[in-house]
């Protein structure tokens, strides 16, 4: 079922399906599995520019190297763009933490106060992924494997998909709408018993 809120158009799988990222159980293998890096918005191109000195400390040698020669997205006007990726699959942002999850170096310049960009959005909203129907943007759930624990951890905890992305959709959509949306999945629920 889809509903609408402002401009956008809204799976209700995000109110049905549960998820908790779950980084000890899959190491963080949204940025390395696909086949591309993350999406990017055409306006976080020139943000992760701006911050990018910021960023590099907390690169990987390899991610750096990437950098250099080839710099941190791919695309055209044809194919949206997306985060250059190592030959191994790895986003060139991605690094290793203590435990081998990858984390985000964007996110943890970010962390650490040397960003103003936290990371980009595509990848703040996993496992929503926005795409575009005429005027409006579609907000649609992402199911994959890689996400199976997470959802068991969701399902365990009772956290709907909307919770738990609570503060990327604020981020991308602003308070009101998700107040808004809060207010849908009330009476969405009400009307689903």
């Amino acid at each position: 079922m889809i509903i609408e809120l402002d401009n956008t158009l809204i799976s209700t799988e995000i109110f049905s399906k549960h998820f908790v990222c779950h980084i000890e159980k899959c190491k963080g293998a949204c940025c390395i599995e696909g086949d591309r890096g993350a999406p990017l918005d055409a306006d976080e191109l020139p943000l992760i520019a701006k911050n990018i000195e910021a960023i590099k400390p907390y690169m990987t040698p390899e991610g750096l190297a990437l950098l250099n020669n080839e710099g941190f997205h791919e695309g055209t006007e044809i194919d949206d763009p997306a985060t250059t990726c190592l030959p191994t699959g790895e986003c060139v942002f991605a690094y290793r933490d203590e435990q081998q999850a990858l984390g985000c170096a964007i996110e943890k310049a970010w962390q650490a106060g040397e960003s103003d960009f936290r990371k980009p959005i595509s990848c703040h909203l996993y496992p929503i992924r926005i795409g575009k129907a005429g005027d409006f943007e579609t907000i649609n759930y992402h199911e994959w494997d890689i996400c199976k624990a997470a959802c068991s951890l969701g399902n365990e905890l009772n956290i709907p998909l909307f919770k738990f992305l609570k503060a990327p959709l604020i981020r991308k959509y602003g308070s009101e709408w998700y107040t808004e949306l809060e207010q849908i999945e009330k009476e969405f629920s009400a009307f689903q018993s």
